[in-house]
């Protein structure tokens, strides 16, 4: 038997039994990572470059894309290099570490997709009154208060987990320090203290979603009302990426949570982490750049202008 305090690493799910097959993961999972690097850092530099996107809209599309960037980081890079290496550990701190940042980006994610719903029911549903409830001032307030309320999760959830007392050993059945996984190893009972805090945690989670479902009742509903078709479709379009945003992060991070213990197994709890964990940071720049057209004349100027610098480099060189 082991206790926490003589644990000084974690061993974490290995993706293969074969040097080969950890390979192929890890050429996968750097695919997945630099395309979800590239596509957030485009992002946020078209939106900080172009004074047009200098909206509340992409304000907080800036912040998402900064928050992918993060969850994206705290995961993949150490499952790459582990399948590198081939090895499992993880240092005690590091997975201290994993469960803090990974808890803060999640939580001030979803609530950053909870103001994003907001701003969208004031854009079609308030329109004259816009610029007064989301001046710039609000709009940075609001922003943040969802990274301060997941820092502030993020610490109680962090300093309740690795307060339990671990007595099953130190096999961590997930590809990171997952809070769930976690307790897993705790001692018979001990883990009733963060069981209540998951209790309040999910209060909070479930009614960021009835903010999030009324809202777009309402914004239905006010869409319905506009007379031409043309209004209702690009009223629908606004809103079309961040429905889609909030449709992938729930539905994945629900099944994880919420999916039945007699379907649960290390293999299918594996592929549902990284449905939740690494899919949306890399889908969510192109759910908002497909049908953007602002956003694509942004990243059209940005990477034009960047190819011509280049240009102008090498003949300065030549």
């Amino acid at each position: 038997m082991s206790n926490s305090s003589s644990i000084t690493q974690f061993l974490l799910l290995a993706f293969a039994d074969t040097q080969e097959l950890q390979l192929l993961h890890f050429w996968l999972f750097l695919g997945i990572y630099l395309a979800a690097l590239l596509a957030n850092g485009l992002i946020i530099t078209a939106i900080a470059c172009d004074h047009r996107l200098h909206t509340p809209m992409y304000f907080f599309l800036l912040n998402l894309s900064l928050l992918d960037l993060g969850t994206i980081s705290t995961t993949v890079p150490k499952a790459m290099a582990n399948s590198l290496w081939d090895t499992r550990a993880i240092s005690y701190v590091g997975c201290a570490a994993q469960v803090f940042l990974f808890v803060f980006l999640i939580s001030a994610e979803y609530f950053l997709l909870t103001v994003m719903a907001y701003d969208r029911y004031v854009a079609i549903c308030k329109p004259l009154h816009y610029g007064t409830l989301l001046g710039s001032r609000a709009c940075a307030h609001m922003a943040a208060a969802a990274w301060g309320t997941g820092f502030l999760y993020a610490v109680l959830h962090t300093s309740n987990t690795f307060s339990v007392p671990l007595c099953r050993g130190n096999a961590v059945d997930q590809f990171f320090c997952e809070i769930p996984q976690i307790l897993k190893l705790a001692c018979s009972g001990a883990y009733l203290r963060e069981v209540g805090v998951l209790v309040v945690s999910v209060s909070f989670v479930f009614g960021c979603f009835v903010f999030i479902v009324l809202s777009y009742g309402q914004i239905f509903r006010a869409v319905l009302r506009i007379p031409s078709e043309q209004g209702q479709h690009k009223a629908f379009s606004t809103c079309l990426p961040h429905l889609t945003v909030v449709s992938l992060f729930v539905s994945t991070g629900m099944f994880a949570y919420l999916k039945p213990p007699s379907i649960s197994s290390p293999s299918l709890d594996l592929l549902v982490a990284v449905l939740y964990s690494v899919v949306p940071p890399a889908l969510n720049p192109l759910i908002y750049s497909m049908r953007n057209h602002e956003i694509k004349d942004a990243l059209r100027k940005l990477i034009t202008g960047c190819f011509l610098e280049g240009i102008k480099c090498l003949l300065s060189l030549a």
